[in-house]
């Protein structure tokens, strides 16, 4: 029996308390094992009955894609905190992934998203065929995680039947009519594509970016966080100097990327620097698979707007807000 798992438990550590206590050998520390271990107790109910068993018993996010020996399975946690999607190769060939795009890359055909509470399985004696059990029908909602939308997911994704690239543009059009400004020129992430249509101001690629640098936010120190800013962009100068910019980031976590941006423009002689987030202001760390940093280090958590408005060094700053999100 072998599983993967993306998201996170929030009750692993008294489940795997119960299930030592029962004499249960756990070989590493991941809560992935726990979920292994529940589905390992219960096979006695058969396959389709272990995993549900499971899911009633652990808490939090997972999707989960999984195989025996001769059989193959998937499901998601009740409310479809993380994506999981269902492709097929051909007719008795199924594959199953967090993003539309992995089954790009295999040349499988996009078949549909696994529901919330739903397990997917096959079964030996009836090769080809895809069964689905929904665990608890009233149970299902669908609550996909923002930030997948946001920042996670490849924007040339599709996750519950909208397209990520999509939603990032939208969120600049959201962003433009909450907090319009006067500028020259529009930079960032994809939503600066619309912002700049709805605004009309023009959109340039003048921060390049060096793609073999990971994501900031994650690295454990600060002065390696700036080292990884240092590298990680650089503007086209004669694009910028003396004009006045509207900065579209995905979100500000810890502001090490905002802060370090706004003096590599200001050493480029911008003359106006106008700051956007998509993301309404993070404020507590995810507990449900996604690694952000501790509330102490959240900036947002210990500073108002303006506050991080003067500690960023710009000339205006705005989050979109919840609601504009929802829409």
């Amino acid at each position: 029996l072998s599983i993967a798992h993306n998201g996170n438990l929030t009750n692993a550590r008294e489940i795997k308390t119960e299930l030592e206590a029962e004499g249960v050998v756990f070989r590493a520390t991941s809560d992935s094992e726990v979920i292994l271990r529940l589905i390992q107790k219960n096979l006695d109910l058969g396959l389709r009955g272990a995993i549900k068993a499971t899911m009633e018993k652990i808490e939090g996010a997972y999707s989960v894609v999984g195989m025996t020996r001769n059989k193959f399975f998937a499901f998601r946690d009740f409310n479809g905190i993380r994506p999981l999607v269902l492709g097929a190769i051909d007719e008795k060939t199924y594959v199953v992934a967090s993003e539309s795009v992995a089954l790009d890359a295999v040349g499988a055909q996009y078949v549909r998203d696994i529901l919330p509470g739903e397990i997917i399985y096959t079964n030996e004696n009836e090769p080809g065929k895809l069964n689905s059990y929904m665990v608890n029908e009233e149970r299902g909602k669908q609550r996909i995680c923002s930030f997948e939308y946001i920042y996670f997911a490849r924007p040339d994704s599709t996750l519950e039947n909208i397209n990520v690239y999509e939603i990032r543009e939208k969120s600049g059009e959201k962003i433009w009519e909450q907090a319009p400004v006067e500028a020259d020129i529009v930079i960032g992430v994809p939503a600066a594509i619309g912002f700049s249509k709805a605004s009309g101001i023009p959109f340039r690629p003048v921060l390049i970016k060096n793609r073999y640098i990971g994501r900031s936010f994650i690295v454990p120190t600060q002065e390696m966080r700036e080292r990884v800013v240092n590298l990680k962009l650089n503007p086209i100068i004669s694009e910028i100097k003396g004009k006045r910019v509207v900065i579209i980031d995905d979100s500000i976590v810890r502001g090490t990327t905002s802060k370090r941006l706004v003096k590599i423009l200001k050493e480029a002689g911008v003359k106006e620097i106008h700051f956007r987030s998509v993301s309404p202001p993070i404020i507590a760390p995810c507990y449900l698979g996604i690694d952000t940093p501790s509330k102490d280090d959240l900036i947002s958590a210990n500073m108002s707007t303006e506050e991080l408005r003067d500690y960023l060094g710009v000339d205006s700053l705005e989050f979109l807000s919840t609601e504009n999100l929802k829409v």
